[in-house]
């Protein structure tokens, strides 16, 4: 499966996920907040520069950027609507600074050729398959500067379970509690982001992702935040910053 079309949802119909982090109910406010504070710590605010994997609209990554400002930023998303929203948010950073892109994330990472201080993404390795995620640790792992980061906000699985109890136990739990809990979300559409989780999710345990992350070159990581299944997970190649 492409990450294409596991996305499918979200290219076609992306005011759906707008509604859904509108209204916090995957805590991206609380996320977000951890994130502006993270970049804070960089000591090259003003001079570095970020790749934003699956950017979507920037919404909330945004607010972080113009608190603590890159050199160049470059967003990749495969919805254009998304895109054009995002060139709106992200209008209060000086226009060089900026490049919004359609494209693939995994094959954008792996095709850059720039060096990146930030690789970040929110909400989106889960949807690749395993052999996919290594790939994408790969290719972060060699276009990261020495001291860069990769940031990475995703749905991560309990240790030892595995993704049919995931299916079984916590997901029906999660998709019981969408049910009951986002009642502003319109009827069909929730169907829809119901289904979406079901058939799209791949998350993995936390300690696959740092096998893989070492494996690229990224031997340092650190649990930032954690919001029920919802984290923050930062990687480095040697050292990370006290939080």
């Amino acid at each position: 499966m492409t990450s294409a079309e596991s996305t499918n949802i979200f290219t076609h119909s992306w005011s759906l996920y707008d509604l859904i982090t509108e209204y916090n109910y995957m805590f991206h406010q609380e996320i977000y907040t951890g994130v502006g504070q993270l970049l804070k710590l960089r000591d090259d605010v003003g001079r570095y520069r970020l790749l934003d994997l699956g950017c979507g609209n920037a919404r909330y990554l945004s607010p972080c950027l113009k608190q603590s400002p890159p050199i160049l930023y470059e967003g990749i998303d495969l919805s254009e609507a998304a895109l054009a929203e995002a060139r709106g948010y992200l209008a209060g950073l000086p226009d060089p600074v900026v490049t919004l892109t359609r494209g693939d994330l995994l094959e954008a990472v792996e095709a850059t050729d720039k060096t990146w201080d930030v690789i970040f993404t929110g909400f989106a390795v889960h949807h690749l398959m395993s052999a996919d995620k290594a790939r994408f640790f790969q290719a972060a792992g060699r276009c990261l500067a020495e001291k860069g980061w990769l940031i990475l906000v995703d749905v991560v699985r309990e240790e030892n379970q595995s993704r049919e109890n995931y299916l079984m136990d916590y997901l029906m739990d999660y998709l019981n509690y969408m049910r009951d809990n986002w009642n502003k979300i319109p009827p069909d559409q929730l169907e829809e982001a119901c289904t979406h989780v079901h058939d799209h999710d791949y998350p993995e345990y936390f300690s696959t992702l740092k096998e893989m992350a070492a494996a690229g070159g990224l031997k340092a990581s650190r649990i930032v935040s954690r919001y029920g299944q919802h984290y923050t997970l930062l990687f480095a190649r040697s050292s990370l910053p006290q939080i």
